[in-house]
């Protein structure tokens, strides 16, 4: 039994004790006095509840929010941009029922609440869907069921319907796994060779549906997760940030690919006036309910869509933040985007960040490493399978290796200042020299990246990608050889490494290195 003891009682035992009904009563009425009162979309009308209103809705103004939900086959999604449209545009009852489909509150710029902790947003919609779903089943029994057992019946159809749309999503998520697999499969490595005019629209083709696939991807939680956990990675850029507050202080800031939202709320922390994020998937959604739960929808603004193709709410920036850094720093070609950006939003005197980036080459010696990538096709179960090397060797690998296996300096081959470079300027070609620090033989080269937060800043911070460093989720990429070379402590080995876009897929890189009378070609992809 619940006891109520006051201010200043002198005991729990002298209190008297509320019978059921008075200690239910008590309850509600605490909840009700916690509860925001609801603003009524239609006048000016201030309700005590959520339920309260919706019952003005319909009885003062002959609106049944459950109806226009049903009649549109609203998701959460969907509800919010209804509300959000509807105090938006001070949409009357009478135009709200008078529409049909499409309805005008599609776009996505009503994801954004028009109204600060609108209590509306907060409403489970599947309840509108559940409640008409109970009163029909129970109608229909009329007398062959309880209404009680018609709305166990109607929770288990709608356990059921969750539980399919669940297995529709895992099921969609596949498909694009399986897609970003078999685009993979039919890519040549040199783009350049065998192109016929029929091949070139094929490929034009793919390279729309290639586009599609990488964003689908990033609309996929695990990889969010992924680089949100990448402490070096995240903590860098938020360092850079807290650490610099007088770069932000009162500045406009683009974050370019803002995926969950987490380097806007860092800007917007960091004492930025206002923040605009624009990211293509549908991660974009969740990021949007991530800056409500904060309270930073005052001064984030989030967009979907590519950043070549967007509207933004302002002409100019005054910073570019983003992560656009794929593996071998250039794979993905999201600093394609980034640059556009710049070139278009970016006012005179403002900066990206980062705004130096460098990528390095590294010997390495790790024959255990190449007897198990390439030379176990010499022998498999006494079987001679040397002929898959030619297509094992061109695949680059993406993987963590042992400090211990470098065997020379480290050389820069390609410094970038994101605040001058040039698209062009991303596809490169340049000598490098690598000083051998153990006689023994080359099995790889290795290559990795080192990011500077430096302009402006009285508070530098940098992070390295490097096999001597932190581990990051970018690791390092090796390119094997498919013959090891000798090689000995204080010579140097000279090469020369060319880098470029796939021409068939331009997220993807062909990497070729020379070294002496040897040449190989690989792909990342």
């Amino acid at each position: 039994m619940a006891k109520y003891t006051g201010e200043g009682a002198a005991s729990v035992d002298d209190m008297p004790e509320l019978s059921e009904s008075e200690g239910e009563d008590l309850w509600e009425d605490e909840e009700c006095e916690q509860e925001q009162k609801v603003c009524c979309l239609f006048c000016d009308r201030l309700l005590i509840s959520i339920p309260d209103a919706f019952s003005h809705f319909t009885n003062e103004h002959r609106v049944d929010i459950g109806t226009v939900v049903r009649k549109h086959r609203l998701d959460d999604f969907g509800y919010i941009k209804l509300i959000n449209f509807i105090r938006t545009t001070k949409c009357s009852a009478e135009t709200l029922l008078s529409m049909s489909s499409p309805v005008p509150w599609e776009s996505d710029e009503y994801m954004r609440p028009s109204s600060h902790d609108d209590p509306l947003l907060q409403f489970d919609v599947e309840e509108l869907w559940e409640s008409q779903s109970m009163e029909v089943q129970a109608c229909d029994q009329s007398g062959n069921g309880s209404p009680a057992q018609a709305a166990l019946l109607q929770r288990a159809q709608n356990a059921e319907e969750k539980a399919r749309k669940a297995e529709e999503a895992l099921v969609r998520a596949l498909e694009d796994l399986h897609k970003i697999k078999q685009f993979a499969q039919n890519l040549v490595m040199n783009a350049d060779v065998g192109m016929g005019a029929s091949a070139g629209g094929a490929v034009a083709g793919l390279r729309a549906d290639e586009d599609d696939v990488y964003f689908s991807s990033y609309g996929h939680y695990g990889i969010h997760e992924e680089m949100l956990k990448d402490k070096v990675r995240t903590e860098s850029y938020r360092d850079f940030m807290y650490l610099n507050p007088d770069v932000f202080k009162d500045k406009i800031v683009l974050d370019v690919g803002c995926g969950t939202g987490i380097l806007s709320m860092f800007a917007a922390k960091a004492g930025a006036k206002k923040v605009i994020g624009v990211d293509q998937s549908e991660i974009i959604y969740q990021a949007m309910d991530i800056i409500r739960s904060n309270n930073l929808d005052g001064t984030i603004t989030l967009i979907k869509g590519r950043i070549e193709e967007v509207d933004l709410p302002v002409e100019k920036v005054d910073i570019i933040v983003s992560e656009w850094m794929g593996y071998f720093l250039l794979f993905e070609s999201m600093l394609d985007s980034v640059l556009y950006a710049r070139d278009k939003y970016l006012a005179d005197g403002g900066s990206v960040y980062p705004d130096l980036c460098n990528i390095s080459l590294a010997a390495v010696g790790d024959t255990p490493k190449h007897d198990g990538r390439v030379a176990f096709w010499d022998d498999v179960y006494g079987f001679q399978m040397s002929c898959m090397k030619k297509v094992v060797v061109p695949e680059a690998v993406v993987e963590v290796l042992k400090p211990e296996t470098l065997i020379s300096e480290p050389c820069v081959i390609q410094n970038l200042d994101c605040n001058a470079i040039l698209i062009s300027e991303l596809e490169f070609s340049a000598d490098f020299s690598l000083k051998i620090t153990d006689s023994t033989l080359c099995t790889a080269i290795v290559g990795y990246f080192d990011i500077f937060f430096n302009k402006n800043c009285n508070n530098k911070v940098m992070f390295s990608t490097g096999p001597q460093s932190t581990k990051t989720h970018w690791k390092q990429t090796v390119f094997f050889l498919e013959h090891p070379v000798p090689v000995k402590s204080g010579e140097t080995l000279q090469g020369k490494i060319n880098v470029r876009k796939n021409r068939k897929d331009p997220r993807s890189l062909i990497i070729t290195i020379s070294m002496g009378n040897t040449k190989q070609t690989y792909s990342l992809q």
